[in-house]
């Protein structure tokens, strides 16, 4: 017995138990046990290792780096690997800047473990200031205490402030020889460009989902653990191209597994725990919809969501399977993970589907996933989304009405029909090549008057005022309704408030051109329409006439939201001004 168990002993108190030998470790989540070490363990950013590999070989390393790319693609990894590369001096204390360090040396193994006094890490979300710079400014004129390089990296750098930026950009643009500055940012567009251009800037990549999916089998079997591949692919596509939630959500699926006792990670786990749809439930409802079936498409929603399926990721999923069978159509197929079954369906569908069907399919489960998203009441919304999307597959394309029509002879009724009830269309109508400034069209065109002669039609006053003045002319043609017109007197109906020295320009404008004083006077009684109103009669009537037309009828019938569009340049020059 030790000295110090007599002492418990002898006061009769237990002495306390001796921790075992090799005790476990804290345990440390997946995303720091696997961080990569080395820039070969790095996925997905071979084009920026290799412009690495390159600067180190031969000797044009930047004295600043920006590493920019979403969250988990291994931006502070890769300033810590720059900074091991950097400062590494191999296993026997004679190495050299290297792409490949060692991991072995101190430096290797003091940035590893976070405790370098050379590297200095900054998260600038907390050190935002003016001050916070000035820190690192005075620092840099000293040498490093023991390594190669003296490097600073700062996480989120895009979090300075703008006065933080201009502090640091004299320093960042010549710093000594012996520093080097190393920046990681989510939201590179918040750093100003003149600490962009001070900067040799790597984007890396999102890693692709096969990737991922290779990454996790690897990390699982070290784990010793088992997965189904489905279950790893499911894992993949969740993490949107980041190893670091990818991580996350598996460290969450192996403590989930192991509930369940046999300690293997299953696709059905993992879509309960993200509450992601089945992919073959929703390729079913994907045929219901396609189907027409409506009961059967309500009692598979139902379905999902008892399970425990957001009816936003059923919408989701729904716009991902519409991708990909526009895929198949064109031969872009690109999805590794589908069954041969399922690559089949995805055929036979892409084969049954046409370019503008998928394309108003896709419109309609975009909108609909809008509404999903910002409804009270998700489910319900979702309902009426896919039920809209059902109702509108019955809904026949403009090319197949067009022949429906043409095969039951209506087309030659219909076009006949239009031709004695309506006139052209607004683009080729005579009203739409007259001028805006004439009065309705007439079959003849009416004569200039002769010099000397008294205008008798008010169509002839309007072109004399014009010749004088084209304002004039506007007044005459907007804001006047004639009463009655017995050269040279005018008697006439204001649409609007003509003011006394706009008439008597415009009795000037005549007197100009016809030599005779002219007289308006504003009456009461029966007035004619203006001749701006009187243009829009015709017009309106012209379009009453092309939608009372039985094949217009039929397009409305068939296309309920249709909208009869006007051309922009048929339209009248006051309203097109207005």
């Amino acid at each position: 017995m030790s000295d110090s168990q007599d002492i418990f002993a002898a006061g009769g108190v237990d002495a306390p138990e001796q921790p075992a030998p090799g005790a476990a470790q804290p345990y440390r989540v997946l995303a720091r046990k696997y961080r990569p070490s080395k820039f070969s363990e790095l996925i997905g950013q071979d084009a920026m290792v290799q412009t690495l590999a390159n600067a180190i070989k031969r000797d044009r390393l930047a004295h600043a780096f920006l590493m920019t790319g979403v969250r988990g693609v291994g931006k502070t990894s890769t300033a810590r690997l720059i900074a091991k590369a950097l400062n590494c001096i191999g296993e026997d204390g004679q190495g050299g800047p290297t792409i490949d360090p060692c991991g072995q040396c101190e430096p290797c193994r003091s940035i590893a473990e976070g405790s370098f006094i050379d590297v200095i890490e900054m998260d600038a979300a907390s050190h935002t200031g003016v001050d916070d710079v000035r820190e690192i400014i005075e620092a840099v004129r000293y040498s490093s205490v023991s390594a190669r390089y003296k490097i600073y990296i700062i996480d989120e750098v895009h979090m300075l402030s703008k006065n933080a930026f201009n502090a640091l950009l004299k320093t960042l643009e010549e710093p000594p020889p012996h520093v080097k500055f190393i920046f990681a940012t989510t939201e590179v567009n918040k750093v100003p460009i003149t600490v962009l251009s001070r900067c040799q800037r790597f984007d890396l990549k999102r890693i692709s989902a096969e990737q991922l999916s290779a990454h996790f089998g690897m990390i699982v079997e070290k784990e010793g653990v088992t997965a189904e591949q489905e279950a790893l692919d499911l894992i993949a596509q969740a993490a949107e191209g980041s190893v670091r939630d990818g991580l996350s959500i598996l460290d969450q699926a192996i403590a989930h597994a192991d509930m369940d006792g046999d300690g293997q990670v299953k696709a059905v786990q993992i879509r309960d725990m993200l509450g992601l749809s089945d992919r073959s439930a929703v390729r079913r409802l994907f045929a219901k919809l396609l189907e027409g079936d409506s009961a059967a498409l309500l009692d598979a929603i139902s379905e999902q969501y008892k399970i425990g399926v957001e009816p936003l990721s059923l919408m989701n999923g729904l716009l991902s399977l519409s991708h990909q069978v526009t895929l198949f159509k064109v031969g872009r197929a690109s999805d590794p993970t589908l069954s041969d079954s399922a690559k089949q369906q995805f055929a036979d569908w892409s084969e049954q589907l046409s370019y503008p069907v998928l394309h108003r399919l896709w419109q309609l489960l975009l909108k609909g996933y809008q509404e999903v998203q910002q409804a009270h009441l998700p489910r319900e919304a979702c309902e009426m989304a896919l039920l809209r999307v059902l109702c509108a597959g019955d809904m026949p394309d403009p090319g197949k009405l067009a022949k429906m029509l043409e095969q039951n002879g209506s087309v030659t009724a219909s076009t006949a029909t239009m031709q004695e009830a309506a006139p052209p269309p607004p683009q080729a109508a005579p009203v739409a090549q007259t001028t805006p400034l004439a009065p309705a069209p007439a079959p003849t065109e009416t004569p200039e008057p002769q010099a000397g002669a008294l205008p008798n039609d008010f169509s002839e006053v309007v072109k004399a005022v014009g010749r004088v003045s084209a304002v004039l002319e506007s007044i005459l043609i907007a804001d006047m309704r004639l009463i009655s017109l017995d050269a040279p007197n005018v008697i006439y109906q204001p649409v609007r408030a003509i003011g006394d020295s706009d008439i008597r320009k415009i009795t000037e404008a005549l007197r100009q051109e016809t030599g005779r004083d002219w007289k308006f006077t504003e009456g009461q009684g029966e007035a004619q329409p203006s001749l701006v109103e009187r243009e829009q009669q015709i017009r309106d009537a012209e379009r009453q006439a092309i939608l009372d037309a039985p094949l217009v009828k039929a397009a409305f019938e068939a296309f309920p939201d249709a909208v009869l569009l006007e051309d922009e340049d048929s339209r009248p020059q006051e309203s097109r001004s207005a």
